[in-house]
């Protein structure tokens, strides 16, 4: 069977993602960067439900284990949780099932290419199609993503009117960024994080108005694997939220 660049990719992101998935919330980085994306995010998420003045809805593509998606479900009214990896969607699954998890969280294993995906859950007017939301969510995906222009055109399209994307990365600021991830991980690494002008520009063309590219934060990451070539054993990441609303 012939594999397209983008699905060999995305295959091998995917094998990576289900090995690390039961160790994925042991990861002392991994935990730090998803509670100070939640720190920035949710005056974010508030202000959305504020203005609404009605429950949020809310997808959040590349959920992994949800840690991010368990933060933010207390807030809103439901969480539809979708990642490619059938390993970190199980223990999303398991989690979900605990008492002192939230249970508003919907789990799906699914490639998101189609904001008509049937694997969506139904839209509540009964034409068949698929449920549009207030708020899309990512948190360190895009990286990932072989076509971020594609990925936007969908969460635009899962969006309703007036509906708001939050995408949190860390940010191409250089050479040195490469060292995010050890020589031993690239696999499915497409860039080594996010441009942020390339992004606003991305963000605006695929139809996305009140764009705003900025730093949420910085944090230390050890440089596992880069430690020779750097003469350090870790390194300050900025990173970005990437903010835009469907008209």
């Amino acid at each position: 069977m012939h594999l397209s660049p983008n699905e060999a990719a995305q295959n091998s992101m995917t094998d990576r993602f289900n090995a690390e998935a039961a160790d994925w919330d042991s990861n002392p980085f991994v935990q730090e960067a998803t509670n100070l994306a939640f720190e920035k995010l949710r005056p974010h998420i508030d202000a959305s439900g504020a203005a609404k003045d009605s429950p949020v809805d809310v997808l959040e593509i590349g959920c992994g284990t949800g840690l991010l998606s368990t933060l933010v479900a207390p807030l809103v009214h439901e969480v539809v949780a979708v990642d490619t990896s059938a390993g970190m969607i199980e223990m999303l699954t398991a989690k979900t099932a605990q008492p002192d998890q939230p249970h508003n969280i919907f789990p799906i294993c699914k490639l998101l290419e189609d904001p008509e995906d049937p694997a969506l859950p139904a839209g509540t007017d009964g034409d068949g199609g698929r449920r549009k939301f207030d708020l899309i969510l990512s948190h360190l995906v895009l990286h990932h993503v072989p076509d971020i222009k594609a990925l936007l055109t969908t969460m635009l399209g899962c969006l309703k009117p007036g509906g708001r994307v939050l995408l949190t990365d860390f940010e191409d600021f250089g050479p040195e960024a490469m060292w995010f991830h050890p020589p031993s991980k690239m696999d499915g690494v497409e860039r080594h994080g996010i441009p942020r002008n390339w992004m606003t520009s991305l963000m605006k063309e695929a139809g996305f108005v009140q764009v705003n590219v900025d730093e949420g934060w910085r944090m230390v990451k050890a440089i596992s694997g880069w430690e020779e070539e750097a003469g350090r054993d870790s390194l300050l990441f900025p990173f970005l939220i990437c903010e835009g609303v469907r008209p």
